[in-house]
């Protein structure tokens, strides 16, 4: 158990999936969670009253992370709800999109893969840094792909991914004086829509065999690690991207 309890969260794509267990897992620690979706209210509305239910605050805001008005949008709400300290940014918001050979990628394919796993990292934590207080946390998403190339017609979304590991250590050192922390957790083979969608069952069946824990992670897992680097028992860790893959990938 870390405590959170006092801290203002904000989490971009923090409805579905890992982002929902996320603001779930921040807000049982006590956070108060300001959640980010993009495309399905219904999403939102369930882990606002999941999030409820277990008696926190919480408010969702609709936005496009790619776009600079609507993350204004978000962090306005966030301070106006909460507040003017941001304590705690995640920033889950990305997708693979398509899988696409290099035969099969123009450069608006390529270009929208980048802005929406690394350009909006930037532009959100621009926006959240002047809010964020000494023992602040940055929390980015990177990826399993960044490290080991992803999978067949994931080459933009690795290169993506591999752009935040690198911003995650050169954030680490610009904010460390400032008392602000900046990790990433690098997701393996999760049990989520992404792979609903993007991963044949097979191939999720065969990584799961080659795993050393033989299965596929959940999502409560890597929200587990993320309120560990969200809180004080992670104080002295920052620049670093941990890794939750169950043993396919090691660094």
């Amino acid at each position: 158990m870390v405590d959170l309890t006092g801290k203002i969260a904000v989490v971009t794509g923090g409805a579905r999936d890992i982002g929902r267990a996320v603001s779930l897992r921040l807000a049982e620690q006590g956070a108060k969670v300001c959640l980010n979706y993009y495309d399905n209210p219904d999403d939102a509305e369930e882990t606002v009253r999941k999030i409820k239910a277990l008696g926190k605050s919480v408010i969702a805001v609709q936005g496009d992370m790619t776009k600079s008005e609507d993350i204004e949008k978000l962090i306005n709400s966030a301070i106006a709800e909460f507040g003017k300290k941001i304590d705690i940014l995640v920033n889950v918001a990305g997708g693979l999109v398509g899988r696409k050979t290099i035969g099969e990628m123009d450069e608006k394919f390529w270009d929208l893969l980048m802005t929406l796993n690394l350009k909006t990292v930037f532009l959100v934590t621009k926006a959240v840094v002047p809010y964020m207080v000494d023992g602040g946390s940055i929390i980015n998403f990177a990826s399993q792909a960044a490290r080991d190339g992803g999978g067949p017609g994931a080459a933009a979304y690795a290169t993506a991914k591999g752009g935040v590991l690198t911003y995650t250590k050169s954030l680490a050192k610009e904010l460390g004086p400032k008392g602000i922390r900046v990790n990433a957790v690098s997701p393996g083979m999760i049990n989520t829509t992404f792979h609903n969608v993007f991963t044949k069952p097979e191939v999720r069946v065969n990584v799961a065999a080659g795993t050393p824990l033989r299965r596929e992670g959940e999502a409560n897992e890597v929200a587990d690690l993320v309120a560990y680097l969200a809180s004080n028992s992670a104080s002295f860790i920052t620049g670093a991207c941990v890794e939750i893959n169950g043993g396919t990938y090691f660094v």
